[in-house]
């Protein structure tokens, strides 16, 4: 019997930070020969764009891009094709990992790789639900908060997660921890266990090899220390320690996710929008940055990304929006894009609107 490619589903809701996770993922990979598929709901790709930057001319790591769809759902042509040719090369491939677009579920995914097509080739290792931690915190996820179609979107992605993973933990205390766990777990209780990334960075055993879905008994088992998985005064022991033990995997069998859930979310809810902005003329980086704070304060935007072109240095500078936390720094690598070109993603959001406030906050032409 043909030994099966592990994959792994890293999920998250837009601006969760899986792009950059998967970048550590593929600094630390030692000698893992990896195949990367990269989702995006967008007609470019950025986030291609910086995992290859990781990669750079390392022919151990396969960057396919996904751009402007969702990967695995009914209407996607390429990823049964482009899985196919990954087993057809599998002995160049340890393992593949998926990063799905920040408004799809892993069940479509999960169906794919269960099917007579490639569950002969592949087998799931895990799914990682990354979490924009002071996102969870700051109630924006709550139904009647903020947005209640995003608020369905993150809860579905844990649902269906065996790890999750807390992002953009390094200025939050052991309390908010806590609380950020116990909102994962309010959510979906059936989380395996939950992990921290300090720094976007996460210990890469414990996010390649898991097994956690091995169809046959194993004759090993790990063993864990009975700790609080977020130690913080007061703390106590878990009354239900197995479930910090992600590695005991032995005796899964192989199960159904509710495929039904994964429908493409355009049928049943088409307001949530996509459109890239692009301008030709020189931009400050202050001002872009101020401009996309204020098109979230007029228009419900809930993630931007893309490159600017700055006449204050030759390389090309990143732009990361999460509503109103916008980051710009200078990519290393890169050099200088032609032009500006910026992803805008939102629910019901007026593009019209949008490129109105940055080309008047930007004193430049923006369409």
């Amino acid at each position: 019997m043909k030994q099966l490619i592990p994959v792994t589903i890293v999920t998250g809701f837009l601006g969760s930070g899986k792009t950059t996770l998967l970048r550590s993922l593929i600094e630390k990979r030692q000698s893992r020969r990896l195949a990367l598929l990269i989702n995006e709901f967008g007609e470019i790709s950025i986030d291609g764009a910086l995992v290859r930057g990781e990669a750079g001319v390392d022919d151990q790591v396969r960057v396919h891009d996904f751009p402007y769809g969702l990967i695995a759902y009914g209407d996607d042509e390429l990823f049964l094709p482009t899985m196919q040719a990954i087993a057809a090369r599998r002995a160049n491939v340890d393992h593949v990992l998926i990063e799905t677009s920040g408004l799809a579920l892993p069940t479509a995914i999960m169906e794919m790789l269960q099917s007579p097509e490639l569950a002969e080739d592949f087998i799931l290792d895990a799914t990682l639900a990354v979490v924009d931690t002071p996102l969870l915190l700051s109630d924006q996820f709550e139904t009647g908060t903020g947005s209640d179609a995003a608020a369905t979107v993150f809860g579905q992605q844990l649902e269906f997660a065996d790890v999750v993973v807390l992002n953009k933990i390094d200025e939050l205390d052991d309390d908010a921890l806590l609380l950020a766990e116990t909102r994962v777990r309010e959510r979906a209780p059936k989380v395996r266990f939950l992990e921290l990334a300090h720094k976007a960075q996460l210990d890469i055993r414990l996010a390649l090899g898991l097994r956690l879905h091995q169809p046959t008994r194993t004759e090993h088992a790990h063993s864990y220390t009975p700790l609080a998985t977020m130690p913080g005064p007061g703390a106590g022991v878990l009354a239900e320690q197995g479930r910090l033990n992600g590695h005991a995997h032995s005796g899964l069998a192989a199960h159904s996710h509710g495929l039904a859930t994964h429908k493409h979310f355009h049928e049943q809810d088409p307001g949530w929008l996509s459109f890239v902005l692009r301008s030709d003329a020189p931009q400050s980086a202050d001002k872009v940055r101020h401009a996309l704070q204020e098109a979230v304060r007029l228009e419900p935007v809930l993630r931007s990304k893309g490159f600017i072109r700055t006449s204050e240095t030759g390389q090309a500078v990143l732009v990361q929006g999460v509503r109103s936390r916008v980051m710009i720094s200078v990519d290393a690598v890169r050099p200088a894009a032609r032009r500006s070109e910026l992803v805008i993603i939102g629910y019901h959001a007026s593009r019209t609107r949008v490129a109105a406030v940055l080309s008047e906050l930007t004193g430049t032409a923006w369409r």
